[in-house]
């Protein structure tokens, strides 16, 4: 064989292995299943009207990071082709019992996270307590930054 052709072998296996790759799904908040090729990061709002969006930046201040779940291998031609098999959305090596211990770990973590923010959100001031156990009203900049620490931590345990 040519070196030539050699080269152009290589080539053509290197061309057609980046066609086919994963697929990853994501379910948005109105519960429509969404298909995409990268596993990069997405995130996901709803607006005052209750209208959802989407984008591969948290471009809102209400924006959680979706989680991608590993739907196949090939690409999204396959997809589309096929259709949805229905088959349960789970990571990669994970288990339908494994999954469902997460998803249930998730909810709660979510669900408590919520409920403190909300909390927070709603009390009338914020305290810190000292090492004598003497309790401190937080300064508008401490308020401000204590609920956004708590926004962020829920934005991160509600998109696991």
């Amino acid at each position: 064989m040519t070196r030539n052709f050699l080269i152009s072998l290589a080539l053509l296996l290197a061309l057609s292995s980046g066609a086919r790759a994963d697929v990853w799904r994501w379910v948005d908040a109105d519960g429509n299943t969404h298909y995409v090729d990268s596993d990069r990061a997405i995130w996901t709002w709803r607006d005052d009207n209750g209208k959802s969006f989407y984008s591969d930046k948290p471009d809102h201040e209400d924006a959680i990071r979706v989680q991608l779940f590993w739907h196949s291998s090939g690409s999204l031609d396959d997809v589309d082709a096929a259709g949805d098999p229905g088959a349960e959305p789970v990571n990669a090596g994970e288990s339908v019992d494994e999954r469902s211990q997460r998803e249930a770990a998730v909810a709660h973590n979510c669900k408590r996270a919520n409920e403190i923010l909300e909390s927070y959100e709603n009390a009338p001031a914020l305290y810190r307590t000292d090492e004598s156990g003497e309790r401190h009203v937080l300064t508008e900049k401490e308020y401000a930054a204590e609920i956004a620490a708590a926004k962020e931590k829920t934005r991160f345990l509600c998109s696991q």
